[in-house]
């Protein structure tokens, strides 16, 4: 990928990354626009990432926005990690380009929050973004289920 910049995210990046549409299986990751999304993505948790033409690459979160509800009810979020959440433009996913996207992300909250270590919460049929969590330093940790997909949740020291 090219050069990267975070961003916080404002309202324009909030309805651009609401509306896109990934295929079968990963349209589990499809969001609408509702004033509750548009609300949670616009709370200060949420920062998108653009590339030198200012194009909304993808966007991550940090903190509850980052965890999945159902993980509280099996204690997954007790200890003391940084929680990320991340979604890429499905138009650049499935073509070489997540190690750059998501290590660029990985960078980054390692400076902001430099000793604390880094939970992903990932659905477990999402074997694509488990390897390259895998190739950025992270290891399983803990399984739940939701409603929606079971879940593992991934951390990296």
């Amino acid at each position: 990928m090219t050069t990267l910049r975070i961003k916080m995210m404002n309202e324009k990046m909030a309805q651009e990354a609401l509306n896109w549409r990934y295929e079968k299986p990963y349209d589990f990751y499809n969001n609408e626009t509702t004033d509750e999304a548009m609300a949670e993505m616009l709370d200060g948790t949420y920062y998108g990432i653009i590339n030198k033409d200012n194009t909304l690459v993808g966007f991550f979160c940090t903190g509850r926005s980052a965890q999945v509800p159902a993980g509280h009810e099996f204690g997954v979020y007790e200890d003391d990690y940084v929680d990320l959440g991340l979604g890429m433009n499905p138009e650049l996913t499935g073509k070489g380009n997540g190690y750059d996207f998501s290590s660029f992300i990985v960078d980054h909250i390692r400076k902001v929050f430099t000793d604390t270590p880094i939970r992903l919460s990932v659905a477990t049929f999402n074997e694509r973004a488990i390897h390259l969590y895998e190739k950025l330093g992270f290891v399983k940790k803990d399984e739940f289920s939701a409603a929606s997909s079971d879940f593992i949740t991934m951390v990296k020291k």
